[in-house]
């Protein structure tokens, strides 16, 4: 027996993902003291974008 057969268990509490996460499908990281006007605007286009696509 290998050493994977002999630690396996049923409940994984160091998963990475939980499974009732819930995820809007992006994966972005967002520092406010690095931002710029440019970033910021790109912000609210976003937001307005993502709430007129909701409404559909």
């Amino acid at each position: 027996m290998g050493r994977d057969e002999h630690n396996k268990k049923k409940n994984n509490f160091l998963a990475q993902t939980p499974k009732n996460q819930v995820s809007d499908g992006r994966d972005i990281e967002f520092a406010e003291e690095f931002a710029d006007t440019a970033d910021k605007v790109a912000q609210q286009r976003s937001r307005e974008a993502d709430r007129r696509a909701k409404r559909k």
